[in-house]
């Protein structure tokens, strides 16, 4: 049987600054860059130099304002602040790349199972077959009302309106036959009619006529990424997902969830090895262990405590800015929804009596993603336990400085992989979907 290899997809946002949120001031970053094509043209191209499954865009439908009302904090201190439409950054990666996967985010609360259909299947077309979708819900009030709502639909709803909106989207990607085009000059026909039918999709919350304007693409349907982790978003992916990008630090909780992900897979009849589940890492490299900590130590040191704490707000939907930032948190009397939200995103960290200035400080350092520091062969090491140990099946890399951060990756980390067999040397595949069944 062949040896077990790793996956890899690199996290993106197309804007600023990551999730260090002094990033975008290191003086190696590439954050003056951001409104220019050619910053994300080269990340893609880095990336596909490492044999990455997939790049992977999150996104952001709205400035946050949470924070003392305003969204002061975040324009001044580039918080997770704007973003560019990722869907016309993947277009431009796919003309400069061959092999590599393209996921974009869209939600399913807010965009028509038509709009969403026709969007992937052209990325697919233009990418010959790499497209992936990151199917959100969304969660934010913010960005409900920039759709024209007044709050978002009840949290156990989304999901079950999300799962309309995902058989909507197979029926308009399966009403085009694979060979439905013809392309007969001889006897005058384009496409034959046959082969094409009407979706007539009705559900409780979304409805389609169809058949798509756009012929059926390269795989069918794009490949699907999710990141739910509440028990109703876990029974999603397992229905649904494909990729599942994940955050946990303790190898305990990643076992935990990688096993009761594949079981659920397969009580719905899916093969475990048909999804691949890859949890969130920062990377942090150095020659000797010690330049790898003096890195570490610099990036923390541009890490504005006060623009973490507008991060987290937003993150909670609470204004924190009503409770002292050097008071102990655990002598705060936060509402007892938003308590639960902290103590899950600050994973336990209040113990130490951490203050609200350093709460926003650890959040700002990295939005709680672990960070792998040392030499190559120690985070080839961390990897390898990680990956042997069932936590997962590879990784979503998440570097605070860019482009950097990424080539070191690819240049240290990946070559110390595939001479340890735990990694591919080549693309095999032609599509997205078969570099991650690979």
């Amino acid at each position: 049987m062949a040896q077990r290899q790793m996956h890899f997809v690199g996290y993106l946002i197309a804007g600023p600054t990551w999730h260090n949120n002094g990033g975008w001031r290191h003086p190696e970053s590439d954050a003056n860059l951001a409104l220019d094509p050619q910053r994300y043209e080269r990340m893609a191209r880095i990336l596909e130099d490492g044999l990455f499954d997939a790049v992977f865009f999150v996104d952001v439908l709205a400035l946050f304002d949470t924070y003392q009302g305003s969204f002061a904090g975040q324009v001044a201190g580039a918080g997770q602040m704007w973003y560019l439409d990722p869907m016309l950054l993947l277009a431009a990666m796919a003309r400069v790349t061959r092999n590599i996967g393209l996921a974009g985010t869209l939600s399913t609360t807010f965009y028509h199972p038509f709009h969403i259909a026709r969007t992937f299947a052209t990325l697919d077309h233009m990418s010959a077959g790499r497209a992936a979708w990151n199917v959100v819900t969304s969660a934010n009030t913010r960005e409900a009302q920039n759709f024209g709502l007044d709050r978002l639909p009840p949290r156990e709803a989304r999901y079950d309106h999300a799962d309309e909106v995902m058989e909507a989207c197979d029926a308009l990607w399966n009403s085009w036959d694979d060979d439905a085009i013809v392309y007969d000059r001889k006897a005058g026909i384009y496409a034959d009619p046959a082969k094409l039918r009407y979706a007539d999709y009705r559900g409780k919350w979304v409805r389609t006529r169809g058949p798509l304007t756009t012929p059926r693409s390269p795989q069918g349907r794009p490949v699907i990424m999710q990141a739910g982790s509440s028990d109703r978003g876990r029974a999603f992916a397992a229905r649904w997902a494909e990729v599942i990008f994940t955050l946990q630090h303790a190898k305990p909780d990643m076992q935990a969830f990688y096993s009761d992900i594949k079981t659920r897979m397969e009580r719905n009849g899916r093969r475990p090895e048909d999804c691949i589940i890859t949890p969130a890492i920062d990377v942090i490299l150095g020659e000797t262990d010690s330049i790898a900590r003096e890195k570490a130590a610099y990036l923390e040191s541009l890490v504005s405590p006060e623009v973490g704490v507008c991060d987290l707000s937003n993150a909670l939907g609470l204004d924190l800015s009503q409770y002292p930032l050097d008071k102990p948190l655990e002598d705060m009397e936060i509402t007892e929804g938003a308590r639960g939200v902290l103590d899950v995103i600050l994973q336990g960290s209040r113990a130490g009596r951490l203050t609200l200035r350093d709460a926003g400080y650890r959040y700002g350092v990295s939005q709680l993603t672990p960070a792998l520091v040392g030499t190559p062969e120690m985070v080839a090491d961390r990897l390898q336990d990680m990956f042997e140990s069932h936590c997962c099946d590879g990784f979503v890399v998440c570097p605070s400085v860019t482009p950097g951060g990424y080539a070191q990756f690819v240049n240290m980390v990946v070559p110390e992989l595939q001479r340890r067999g735990l990694y591919r040397s080549a693309y095999t595949g032609r599509t997205l979907r078969e570099h991650i069944r690979g």
